[in-house]
Order: C-alpha cells, then sequence, then structure tokens
C-alpha cells in the first residue's frame, strides 16, 4: 500500500505564491492534486503522466498553477502563483496504482490519497 503525504500549505495572501509537495512512498503512476473547500465538493485541480509528458488543470488555475514530479525522488508538486482568496481549501495529491491511458480528472478513479494540506488564502 503507498502512502502519499502532502506538505507546504498554509497562509497565503492574495497575489502571492504557496508550493505543496506530495511524496509517496512508493511508486504511483500518473498523480493529480484536488482540493476541497468547505461545503463544497472535491474538486480537480491539476494531473500529471506518469513520465510528465501530459499536464492538465481546471479553467480556474490554468495560468496560475503549475504541477510537476521527480519519479525519481517519488515527489510531485504544485506551485501556485498568484493566488486568490477562492483557492482556500484542504488540497490532496492522489495517484493511480496502476499505467493507464487516461490522466484522469475524477477523483473516483484515483486509488491512493494524501491526508490533505490546508490551504487559506487572505485577501
Amino acid at each position: 500500500q503507498v502512502q502519499l503525504v502532502e506538505s507546504g500549505g498554509g497562509l497565503g495572501q492574495a497575489g502571492g505564491s504557496l508550493r505543496l509537495s506530495c511524496t509517496s512512498s512508493g511508486r504511483t503512476y500518473h498523480m493529480g492534486w484536488f482540493r476541497q473547500a468547505p461545503g463544497k465538493e472535491r474538486e480537480f485541480v491539476a494531473a500529471i503522466s506518469w513520465r510528465s509528458e501530459r499536464t492538465l488543470y481546471a479553467d480556474s488555475v490554468k495560468g496560475r498553477f503549475t504541477i510537476s514530479r521527480d519519479n525519481a525522488k517519488n515527489t510531485m508538486w504544485l506551485q501556485m502563483n498568484s493566488l486568490k482568496p477562492e483557492d482556500t481549501a484542504v488540497y490532496y495529491c492522489a495517484a493511480d496504482r496502476a499505467l493507464g491511458l487516461i490522466v484522469n480528472t475524477k477523483p473516483n478513479k484515483y486509488d491512493y490519497w494524501g491526508q490533505g494540506t490546508q490551504v487559506t488564502v487572505s485577501s
């Protein structure tokens, strides 16, 4: 069983930046970031294929957030720039346990999840 651990959350200011990390205890394939604000459903933020040749972003973060990974370090990152108060949420990383053809944007398609890290953006 692979474990995912997020870090790097905290308090940011509108217009500022934060960088989230997700470290896995073993090999994972396609990976993604999701977020969940209070009273809302978990939503897709970004995803990256196993060899980083493909990245996907939600429209709400496109141009502001960048997803990346280093398989040698079993680590994925989410660089968040130009933060907005509406980015406030618990951020989760997720991973596939097998290599598939599709880089998924739906949370129910991922096998492993981290515990989440809180990101709060003040105006």
